[in-house]
């Protein structure tokens, strides 16, 4: 059975897709990566143990901008789900992030808040093409997933705000119509270079403990267009099946 090529329009006043290799200062990359576009997607209809989604391209409906932003960021990660639970139902004690403290008071280094320089994209405007993967055993319920998407994204229904690769960048979206071509991609060609492609094992369903599988491609945009290779094909690099979590991509 084929799968039902979705486009989805998305666009938002600010954006930011980290590039993996900036561990401290953010820097954009010009254009949406595949593992954004999929959580844009997931927010709007998502059944990981029936389907995942498959990009297939993403059209650029205006031209790269960047500007810069400074911000206050704590320097501690929020504790695991399993904690906050602990917390809330009062078998544990809570330990508050403290982002106005010293080492002085907090004792650590590691504590507070830092400020960081952010090269992010602003005025963003994308259409998204992506199709409905069942994973085996669900292969006769494609057009039901598929109906039960497109009635939720005409209405503009997200089990959560979709975002443009930072949570505090808010995307819309509107779902395109079969045979809309306006507006036409911008006519830019870019050789983008190694693209984060996901960090997640799309090969298989997902679980809540499954270890970070970092994948990447070979971007490249050609008159405002970026094809989006199979996550099985070769031109996406994966690590050994047999890491752990991270791990160093391969064949690059």
């Amino acid at each position: 059975m084929k799968p039902t090529r979705f486009r989805i329009r998305v666009w938002g006043n600010f954006a930011c897709f980290t590039r993996p290799e900036m561990k401290v200062e953010r820097f954009s990359y010009p254009i949406i990566t595949p593992s954004a576009a999929r959580g844009i997607l997931d927010a709007i209809y998502c059944k990981p143990i029936k389907f995942r989604w498959q990009l297939v391209k993403v059209e650029m409906l205006k031209p790269p901008r960047y500007i810069a932003l400074r911000r206050n960021e704590v320097k501690e990660r929020a504790p695991a789900e399993r904690t906050i639970r602990q917390w809330a139902e009062g078998t544990a004690q809570p330990q508050p992030i403290l982002a106005d403290a010293d080492a002085d008071i907090t004792g650590s280094q590691d504590k507070g808040r830092t400020q960081r320089q952010t090269m992010a994209l602003k005025d963003v405007s994308y259409r998204i093409h992506a199709e409905i993967r069942p994973w085996p055993g669900f292969e006769n319920e494609l057009p039901a997933l598929e109906a039960q998407f497109e009635r939720r994204a005409s209405r503009g229904q997200a089990f959560y705000q979709p975002y443009l690769g930072c949570r505090e960048f808010p995307a819309s979206f509107e779902l395109c119509p079969e045979h809309e071509t306006d507006p036409q991609p911008y006519p830019i060609d870019m050789n983008v270079g190694w693209m984060l492609y996901d960090v997640f094992d799309l090969s298989q369903p997902g679980k809540p403990n499954a270890p970070t599988f970092i994948t990447v491609f070979e971007a490249r945009i050609v008159n405002g267009v970026m094809e989006i290779p199979e996550f099985q094909s070769s031109h996406v690099k994966k690590p050994p099946r047999s890491a752990g979590s991270v791990q160093e991509v391969t064949e690059l």
